[in-house]
């Protein structure tokens, strides 16, 4: 009976993410398209690949193989809107870093037993694990901060830029979180919600300093969605990975 409820349950709740943010997608954009201007082609390819990415983490929360299709377009698209938006640290993640990792994936989640109708066969870190993930984000936050805040000329100096920590933030986040949903670790969503909340603190700042952002309200939806994804991504891969470690 409680297996019967929980594919209930994920049935109800990917429709209501996957239609819910079509509906918020297709609304958001029609109402900036007549403000828009010359950036209306990027808003409806903004809109577009926002819609792409839900298909992507939704499977992906649900331990589908084909969420590495989804995820190529994704990423390619996002990646350069982060650089038309001057967020070179996300723009680089996911174009360098991000697609080519998509193929890793593909490849990792086949080799444990992943298939078009099988779940991936989900892990979860040792303890040592914990650790050296866990001083590599440190160490490499820290690095990322100091560099993007010396590229950055568009925020005002001062004891923290903020825009450029929550950048440097969502970069390690997602550098650590994509590793490990390519290597199929449980604990990838805990990086997963850190991407989620902090580029939706991003965005909003974004706003703040350029309030005719034509693209950043579909990316503070989208990212909403996203973090509502990746806490059910969360329980489903604890119930995925029980009693299996690296």
């Amino acid at each position: 009976m409680t297996k019967v409820n929980d594919k209930t349950f994920n049935k109800w709740f990917n429709t209501f993410i996957l239609v819910g943010m079509a509906v918020v997608t297709v609304v958001v954009t029609a109402l900036k398209f007549r403000d828009a201007d010359s950036g209306r082609a990027m808003l409806v390819i903004s809109a577009f690949g926002s819609l792409m990415g839900v298909l992507c983490t939704v499977l992906a929360a649900n331990g589908r193989i084909l969420t590495f299709l989804f995820g190529i377009l994704d990423v390619s698209i996002y990646g350069v809107m982060c650089l038309v938006g001057t967020r070179y640290g996300n723009a680089a993640l996911h174009l360098l870093y991000f697609l080519p990792m998509q193929f890793v994936g593909y490849f990792q989640w086949r080799k444990r037993g992943a298939e078009q109708k099988e779940k991936v066969q989900a892990r979860r870190l040792t303890g040592k694990q914990w650790l050296l993930y866990g001083g590599i984000f440190l160490v490499g936050l820290i690095a990322a901060y100091f560099i993007l805040a010396a590229l950055d000329k568009t925020e005002a100096a001062g004891f923290v830029k903020w825009l450029v920590f929550l950048d440097a933030f969502s970069m390690m986040c997602n550098i650590i979180g994509q590793y490990l949903l390519s290597t199929a670790f449980m604990e990838q969503w805990y990086f997963w919600i850190g991407v989620n909340v902090s580029t939706i603190l991003m965005w909003v700042l974004t706003l703040r300093v350029d309030p005719d952002s034509a693209f950043a309200h579909i990316y503070i939806v989208k990212y909403s969605f996203y973090l509502l994804n990746s806490l059910n991504g969360l329980r489903i891969w604890y119930n995925l990975s029980r009693g299996e470690t690296a």
